[in-house]
């Protein structure tokens, strides 16, 4: 029996697995980087032990650390989450050998699977329909578009859509550098990209006894620069027939290595309904909640059982129901998806019957940019598809989330669009809809402004009463964030209450709520002030966040023309080849890349010129507004 686990992670997870570990009476040992001293899985753990440094490279990816830390702390087992060392089988080896039970697959399977050219030679042998790898030097033009892909890791690192051939090249010579600098290993291949496809992945659950359950279909297809968003669980519209046989290729697959724990494999559906196999992630996938939810099932326990050499039984439960999670995250979709750090003020998502909430982070914690951008995942369960996406759209949508500006608007918007309502939606659904999902309501962000106005005024002021004798009105000047265009609020009260705002009549002025008749319906906004100048403003309506601003604005910061400053906390991973100081450079040419929060981000030319200075270099660290580079435009005169 396993007594005490060592997580080999953080967040999210980490606080997941030690849920289960504490129902079933099992201690825990987290680990933490310097960064994650204060974090809420250090705080719930039984035992904690520091991993000195701050960046993946020195902590979480140190396997040597986290076996010396679980020997230390006296623990049986390791659970390694996902993400970090979670697929690397020597890890596995090195937990076995130090006489510690490692929970998760075979090394020797995991080894199989972690290289995606070799586990579909593998999948092919089985029977598994794949996708045939392209020479990446006899790519024709009638092969178009094709994917380049990293062979080991996931989460979206090293891959490249290429739809002219000219830009093949530099295609592979980016996603090998990423693929490299993410997984230490820079092989890539290239295969045809199905355009419109739909990612659809299956559960599989294993244990030593040659049991094999595989637990349906999870459509995955919702995903921004290959990184999944909203999950659910069944995939939408998919017969039985053809879900059926999907998870027999996942069953056979994964008796053909000799699986055994929790595991996924994923395919890849075109428009007819044929299907290819992706790749298997051997451990725990990050949606793994709507699979639990539609099977009863508790995945963690199972995995435990797993690791202590117990049975399954010879079938899985039946489903029930539908299953849809959304991923709450610290990033701006509107511009191109930047993630956002800073302090959390208030994170609170409505629970309740079907609702479910597994967080990472809560008020009073703070997002840094050392790991990826989730804040949490918020699942919904329900008989049907539609109860589910409304019930999950709906808790969203009256959660309050104050801090770092997130993708919380997208994911309600995306949750009521019609083609997903449908179940039509594919991976490029965000490429063709992202523009009107991510712009604002700006009739909602004047209510919203108003009212943030009229509670400040509250705490200033001795506010209402009016007078005889006619005022000027009052002026506010707030900022919208994160886009930064100033609003200006002008009102007045007098005899007959709100003044100068047509349609709008004051019902009630608090500090931390307003009420507004709207064209004659009541419209309650919540208020809430954090620091001298960051008020959030919720309602049934939507949500908004603003920057109180001066009256007499403060002269802005001078920078040289041209200048290039980091967007976000990063690190600078790579510079475009061959760049220098003296280079001409097009508008929009990528200069450098800069990785923030398990994401790279470009930093591009903002006009054609000359590269006068160049203050990047690979691995330094940026802070937000650090100079990287200076283009001097060219004089057209």
């Amino acid at each position: 029996m396993i007594r005490s686990v060592l997580v080999a992670n953080r967040g999210e997870i980490a606080r997941r697995v030690f849920r289960t570990c504490r129902e079933l009476g099992i201690a825990t040992v987290a680990v933490h980087s310097d960064a994650d001293a204060r974090a809420r899985h250090v705080r719930e753990a039984d035992a904690a032990v520091r991993l000195p440094g701050d960046a993946p490279a020195d902590t979480y990816l140190r396997g040597d650390l986290i076996v010396a830390a679980a020997r230390a702390a006296g623990a049986d087992a390791v659970h390694p989450g996902y993400g970090f060392l979670s697929e690397d089988p020597e890890f596995a080896r090195a937990v076995e050998a130090a006489g510690l039970v490692w929970i998760g697959p075979p090394p020797g399977a995991m080894e199989a699977m972690a290289s995606k050219t070799r586990a579909k030679r593998i999948a092919a042998k089985a029977g598994v329909p794949v996708l045939a790898p392209l020479g990446r030097d006899t790519v024709r033009a009638a092969d178009l578009p094709v994917l380049v892909k990293a062979a080991a890791g996931g989460g979206g690192r090293g891959m490249r859509v290429v739809r002219e051939l000219p830009v093949l090249a530099g295609a592979l010579e980016a996603a090998r550098a990423e693929a490299a600098a993410a997984f230490g290993d820079g092989e890539v291949f290239v295969e045809p990209y199905v355009e419109g496809g739909r990612h659809v992945e299956v559960q599989v659950l294993a244990d030593a006894h040659g049991t094999v359950w595989t637990l349906g279909t999870r459509d995955c297809s919702l995903q921004r620069r290959h990184q999944k968003v909203i999950e659910e669980a069944p995939a939408p519209g998919l017969p039985a027939g053809p879900a059926d046989a999907l998870c027999a290729h996942a069953a056979a697959l994964a008796k053909t290595v000799g699986y055994a724990g929790a595991g996924t494999v994923e395919f890849l559906l075109d428009g007819r309904g044929r299907a290819w196999f992706l790749e298997m992630n051997t451990r725990l996938q990050v949606e793994h909640p709507v699979t639990e939810c539609v099977y009863g099932v508790d995945l963690v326990a199972l995995q435990l059982r797993v690791a202590e050499g117990r049975r399954l039984a010879e079938r899985p439960p039946e489903a029930s129901g539908h299953a849809v999670e959304a991923r709450l995250c610290a990033e701006d979709p509107a511009r191109d998806w930047r993630p956002w750090t800073g302090p959390v003020h208030a994170l609170e998502v409505p629970e309740g019957t079907g609702l479910r909430v597994d967080a990472g982070v809560g008020a009073g914690d703070a997002v840094g940019p050392h790991y990826d951008a989730l804040l949490a995942k918020v699942v919904a369960h329900a008989p049907d598809r539609p109860s589910a996406l409304h019930r999950l759209a709906r808790a969203l949508e009256r959660a309050r989330v104050h801090g770092p500006v997130t993708n919380r608007d997208l994911l309600v918007g995306s949750l009521r669009h019609p083609e997903f309502a449908a179940g039509a939606a594919d991976t490029g659904f965000y490429d063709r809809h992202l523009d009107e999902l991510a712009a604002h309501d700006e009739a909602f962000t004047g209510y919203a402004a108003l009212a943030a106005a009229l509670a400040d005024a509250q705490g200033r002021s001795r506010f209402g009463g009016w007078r005889n004798v006619p005022s000027g009105p009052q002026v506010k000047r707030l900022r919208p964030e994160p886009d930064g265009t100033e609003h200006e609020v002008r009102y007045r009260i007098g005899r007959d209450g709100l003044e100068g705002v047509p349609g709008v009549r004051l019902v009630a002025a608090a500090r931390d709520h307003v009420a507004l008749e709207i064209d004659g319906v009541r419209r309650p906004f919540d208020v809430a002030f954090h620091g001298p100048s960051s008020v959030y403003v919720d309602s049934p309506l939507g949500a908004r966040s603003f920057t109180l601003l001066p009256r007499l604005p403060e002269p802005a910061p001078r920078t040289e023309p041209g200048s290039l400053l980091a967007p976000m906390p990063g690190t600078v991973v790579r510079i475009a080849d061959g760049l220098a100081p003296g280079d001409p450079v097009e508008a929009g040419q990528v200069l450098l890349w800069v990785e923030a929060m398990k994401m790279e981000h470009r930093v591009t030319a903002p006009a054609s010129g000359t590269l006068t200075a160049l203050h990047a270099a690979p691995g330094r660290r940026v802070a937000t507004g650090d100079l990287l580079a200076v283009v001097t435009r060219e004089d057209h005169s």
